[in-house]
């Protein structure tokens, strides 16, 4: 999978910037959807909670040590 294949060679503080970009994009679409406004696509919405999904993976893999 590309997309995380790019997300795993980020640093840390990066990933809390990306998960942060996209937590407010997806406020955005949201906003967009309830009032009616309507352009943004239900695609991209899903895009966009699949990409906080991974991101939020990458971290919590980092952050438990295996065993």
């Amino acid at each position: 999978m590309k997309v995380m294949k790019e997300l795993r060679e980020l640093q840390t503080p990066e990933l809390d910037s990306r998960l942060k970009e996209f937590k407010k994009e997806l406020l955005k679409l949201r906003i967009e959807v309830g009032a009616g406004t309507g352009t943004a696509s239900s695609g991209k919405v899903r895009r966009t909670k699949k990409n906080i999904a991974r991101i939020m993976t990458l971290l919590n893999e980092r952050e438990v040590p295996r065993q």
